[in-house]
């Protein structure tokens, strides 16, 4: 199966490109980088985490933090790309590097969200999408709970496991 294929990037897809839901999108790319890496940073999937974390940094107002990691994630599609071939293929990287480089532009001179696409190259990747669009519980797209979602979740986990960290010294 091509990396791309692969269930949770489409999930990715359809967050990124159908509701903007970004947070999501960074989740479901966390689990699939996790599932198919020795946790190396220098991996495609981890250029699209951090252009996702970009994108909800952006459209949230934070200007520093998200040019810095879209900058960020252009670097690591240029480092990752070469050693990971197949994630050359189905995806316009090419036009996709362009819309980072405009996004990066737009939130240097401070100018409002403006949400680009992922364009795929394939038709069964498309066909993928599509379908995976029809199955997934979608928020509203620009709604409080897609722009505001880290806020508005429950991190009861993610704080007991930050304190038990702190408790043992890691």
């Amino acid at each position: 199966m091509h990396p791309y294929h692969h269930p949770l990037f489409v999930q990715f897809l359809v967050y990124f490109n159908t509701n903007g839901d970004y947070f999501e999108g960074h989740e479901v790319l966390e689990d699939y980088w996790k599932s198919v890496s020795a946790h190396t940073k220098i991996h495609p999937l981890t250029a699209f985490i951090l252009l996702t974390t970009g994108m909800y940094h952006w459209r949230r107002g934070n200007f520093e933090g998200s040019s810095r990691t879209l900058h960020k994630a252009q670097q690591r599609f240029r480092e990752a790309i070469p050693l990971f071939p197949d994630y050359a293929e189905e995806i316009d990287l090419d036009g996709l590097l362009l819309d980072m480089d405009n996004a990066v532009r737009t939130i240097r001179d401070r100018q409002p969200f403006k949400p680009f696409a992922i364009r795929g190259l394939s038709p069964d990747l498309a066909g993928k999408t599509q379908a995976a669009a029809l199955t997934l519980p979608l928020l509203p797209a620009g709604s409080d709970p897609v722009i505001h979602k880290h806020m508005l979740r429950d991190r009861t986990d993610i704080l007991r496991l930050r304190d038990e960290k702190k408790k043992s010294g890691r």
